[in-house]
């Protein structure tokens, strides 16, 4: 049997890579079909599994809210209760923060001007016979 430790840092999918994509790209009634698909244990290492990758965040949110309390943390310890209380806020609150970094914006005016290239030929035209 895994310890909790063990479940939590494994870097093994807990599922086939075909099934991990359907659920990826499944709408919300889809995914609750393909989550009860899956025994509760394998849901949580699943759900814990996602937790660590930031594309599968919401994911993992989503396959834990299927998931008990007490199996999340039996695998996954003070992660898997962390991701629990998370599954069960609201959306709004569930998403993470932008981690205080200030959005990016793009400059809408030319970073510098350079001279046509045909300006260039004469120039260096001009230095060379100079």
């Amino acid at each position: 049997m895994f310890s909790s430790r063990d479940a939590y840092d494994s870097e093994r999918c807990p599922v086939r890579d075909e099934l991990l994509g359907e659920m990826y790209r499944a709408n919300e009634h889809g995914l609750a079909r393909l989550v009860e698909s899956v025994s509760s244990d394998v849901r949580a290492q699943l759900a814990l599994f996602c937790y660590r990758k930031s594309h599968l965040h919401s994911l993992a949110l989503s396959i834990a809210s299927s998931c008990s309390e007490r199996e999340l943390i039996r695998l996954g310890g003070r992660v898997g209760a962390t991701l629990y209380a998370q599954s069960r806020e609201p959306a709004e609150r569930a998403r993470p923060a932008a981690s205080g970094r200030k959005p990016i914006t793009l400059s809408t005016k030319p970073l510098a001007t350079f001279a046509p290239i045909e300006d260039m030929e004469e120039d260096t035209a001009e230095a060379v016979t100079a």
